[in-house]
């Protein structure tokens, strides 16, 4: 029998506690090793035994999560899940928690309908799965957080260069999941202004994923925003797919545009990698390029499969730098992969196939 992931819970909210422990505890894979009102009562608790993740509040009292969270992460890294509100300071500050060495961050349960707490429950019990296979590093406490850059772009929306009015054949079409904001932000730095239009699914709470391609489009020499229903894909933009929707890639004559939309979870996500996968090889094609990376089970692998039977070329993250390497593995077993590479390679890889 496989040993149980043992979970330690931190949030000053006992109803949060209660439901936390009551939605991670329907998994028979996890056991709640305790439960902590605060990270000094936690800190004493992990005097006496070490959980497996840690799922963490961002704000509490005595000592908020961050604080912790730099603590942890330079002296005994644990993974660590940001449990966080939908509020906008709390999705910044959630987003900033990965940049210290977060695995991953959950929405905050609420008291809702069955079919809400059902979703969160799998979003939940998957991420802290996810994060316990994850590899954490040591925090240099001297590292500092990469800010936006303090140029005219970074206040003054970003003007439309030529060839970003112009339509292009190719598409890149990218998924991530546990690890990706990190991977994606990488990946995303290295892309030139005029680089073909980019779509990407990285599994996220809602609203976060407008925080993210805030924090990314600061970051970035392209733009990079939250995806709307029938926006164009066009070079020099990245499209990230809105947290709790699925997005797929849509084409209308030569112009690509993406559909936002409802529906049920797909690959036990949504937005979900392989419903975008599998739009790209019916609208895109073999003018659509596709990227796999870190994350944990499954998603992607068959949309992958029928973009490279459609005539795609496909990469894959390489184990080592891998947070997870769950989504990749599985795309490359069922043969949908073309070339697997580290990070820092990928973007050079598919702009020499553009």
């Amino acid at each position: 029998m496989n040993k149980k992931i043992k979970v330690l819970i931190i949030d000053d909210s006992a109803i949060v506690r209660q439901t936390l422990s009551e939605l991670l505890s329907s998994d028979p894979q996890i056991e709640i090793m305790a439960t902590a009102a605060d990270p000094l009562i936690a800190i004493e608790r992990l005097k006496v035994e070490v959980p497996d993740v840690i799922t963490l509040d961002v704000e509490m009292p005595r000592m908020d999560g961050i604080t912790f969270l730099k603590k942890l992460m330079s002296q005994h890294p644990i993974p660590v899940v940001m449990c966080s509100s939908l509020t906008g300071s709390g999705s910044e500050t959630a987003l900033r928690a990965l940049e210290y060495g977060a695995v991953d961050i959950i929405e905050k349960p609420r008291i809702g309908t069955k079919q809400f707490l059902e979703d969160a429950k799998v979003a939940i019990c998957d991420a802290v799965k996810a994060a316990a296979m994850s590899r954490t590093r040591k925090l240099n406490i001297k590292e500092t957080v990469i800010e936006p850059k303090l140029t005219a772009d970074a206040v003054i929306e970003k003007p439309l260069s030529r060839a970003m009015i112009q339509t292009t054949d190719k598409v890149f079409v990218v998924g991530a999941s546990t690890g990706g904001t990190e991977a994606l932000r990488v990946f995303l730095e290295s892309m030139p202004l005029d680089a073909p239009g980019i779509v990407i699914v990285q599994h996220m709470p809602e609203k976060f994923t407008e925080a993210f391609a805030r924090r990314l489009d600061s970051l970035c020499g392209i733009s990079v925003k939250e995806a709307a229903n029938d926006d164009s894909v066009i070079r020099g933009r990245a499209l990230i797919a809105p947290g709790n929707r699925h997005m797929l890639l849509k084409r209308s004559g030569a112009r690509y545009y993406v559909e936002v939309k409802d529906g049920p979870l797909v690959c036990r996500h949504r937005p979900s990698v392989d419903v975008l996968f599998r739009s790209a090889a019916r609208y895109a094609g073999k003018n659509a390029i596709g990227v796999i990376m870190t994350g944990m089970g499954d998603d992607g692998a068959r949309g992958m499969l029928e973009m490279k039977e459609a005539g795609s070329f496909n990469v894959a993250q390489d184990e080592a730098s891998c947070v997870v390497w769950g989504m990749p593995k599985k795309a490359m077993e069922c043969g949908a992969v073309h070339k697997v590479a580290p990070l820092e390679r990928i973007s050079s890889i598919i702009l020499e196939k553009a």
